[in-house]
C-alpha cells in the first residue's frame, strides 16, 4: 500500500513524465522517421524510447540531460532495430501520403535526400541526422552515439562527401 505522500509523489513523477513526453515526441519522432524513412516505425521507435525511460524516469528526472538521454536511449533503439531487421520488409511502388502538402520540388529533393540517407551506413546516418538535421554540436552528438569527437568528425565528413556524390554538385542549389 502507498501512503498519501507517496501517491502524491508518484503523480508528480507522472505529471513531469508526461510533459517530457508531450515536449520530446515531435523531435524525436522526427529524428526516427530521419533514421528509418517509415513514420509508423518512427513512432514505434519513439514509443520504445519513452517505455525505456519511463522505467527509470525516478533516477533520471533530476540528474540526466533528459534531451540527450532520449536521443541516446533512441538511437540505440534504432541500432537495435536495425540488427533485428529481417526479409520482413514490404518494398512499394509508391511512397505513403505526407501528412501535409509540400509543393512538387520540394518533394523530389525531400525524397532524393532520404534516398542518399538510406544509402549510407546507420552509424553515418545517426551522425548527419544529429549533427546536420537537429544541430547538434560534436561534442554533443559524440557523447549521443557513445564515440570520440574525432570518429563523429571523420565519420560526418565523409558520409558528406559520400551524400554529395550520390546528390551531385546541383543538388545543393536547388
Amino acid at each position: 500500500m502507498i501512503g498519501p505522500w507517496g501517491a502524491a509523489r508518484r503523480r508528480q513523477q507522472e505529471a513531469e513524465f508526461t510533459a517530457f513526453v508531450e515536449a520530446a515526441a515531435p523531435r524525436l519522432r522526427r529524428t526516427a522517421y530521419l533514421m528509418c524513412r517509415d513514420w509508423h516505425l518512427a513512432q514505434d521507435l519513439t514509443q520504445t524510447t519513452f517505455v525505456k525511460m519511463y522505467e527509470v524516469w525516478g533516477r533520471i528526472r533530476h540528474t540526466a540531460n533528459l534531451d540527450a538521454y532520449s536521443r541516446r536511449v533512441l538511437m540505440n533503439a534504432v541500432f537495435d532495430q536495425r540488427k533485428r531487421r529481417s526479409a520482413g520488409e514490404v518494398v512499394v511502388a509508391s511512397l505513403p501520403e505526407s501528412a501535409f502538402e509540400r509543393p512538387a520540388d520540394t518533394v523530389e529533393t525531400h525524397v532524393a535526400l532520404l534516398r542518399a540517407l538510406a544509402d549510407l551506413p546507420v552509424r553515418d546516418q545517426a551522425i548527419v541526422v544529429l549533427r546536420h538535421w537537429e544541430d547538434l554540436s560534436v561534442e554533443t552528438v559524440a557523447g549521443i552515439l557513445d564515440v570520440s569527437v574525432s570518429v563523429v568528425k571523420t565519420q560526418n565528413g565523409r558520409a558528406l562527401g559520400r551524400l554529395r556524390a550520390a546528390l551531385g554538385e546541383d543538388f545543393a542549389r536547388t
